[in-house]
């Protein structure tokens, strides 16, 4: 009898990090991480540039890990903004804004590599799948949250 539970899981984390690897793979020619990725994307996406704390959002990355990527773009001069202060917008230099468009380019090649073989309503399908146990698992999350609290008032 298959366990549900290790399938999923070990499935969710083997994705999670094989597209950590080929962030990896991908950006390392330019002497850059995983995380910088991310950031050169969602800047990419937003042209007026996003804060530190906006950033963090985007990318689920926590606030010490942005922090670093966004002075170690800035030294690279792939961005400019003043990391420093809580609410200052960071934004893409023509170097990062070049960066950015071959991530989005490489990122879009990666996706396709890995539904090449579903049919557009297959990939349709999964996608819709996904979001909906992403939102009951974090529903479920703060269930847990909430039950923890109420058990801690009893104690």
């Amino acid at each position: 009898m298959e366990d549900v539970f290790e399938r999923f899981t070990m499935t969710i984390l083997k994705m999670s990090k094989l597209v950590q690897k080929i962030k990896s793979l991908e950006i390392h020619k330019f002497g850059l991480k995983a995380v910088h990725v991310m950031c050169l994307y969602h800047l990419r996406m937003h042209p007026d540039g996003l804060t530190a704390s906006e950033l963090c959002r985007q990318t689920l990355d926590d606030k010490a890990a942005i922090s670093r990527a966004i002075a170690q773009l800035r030294e690279g001069g792939y961005v400019v903004g003043d990391a420093g202060r809580h609410n200052a917008a960071v934004t893409l230099t023509e170097k990062g804004e070049q960066l950015a468009q071959y991530v989005t380019v490489r990122a879009a090649r990666a996706v396709a590599a890995g539904s090449a073989d579903l049919s557009e309503e297959q990939r349709s399908l999964f996608y819709r799948t996904l979001l909906e146990i992403c939102g009951n698992l974090e529903h479920y999350y703060r269930d847990l949250l909430r039950e923890q609290a109420d058990a801690q008032e009893d104690v």
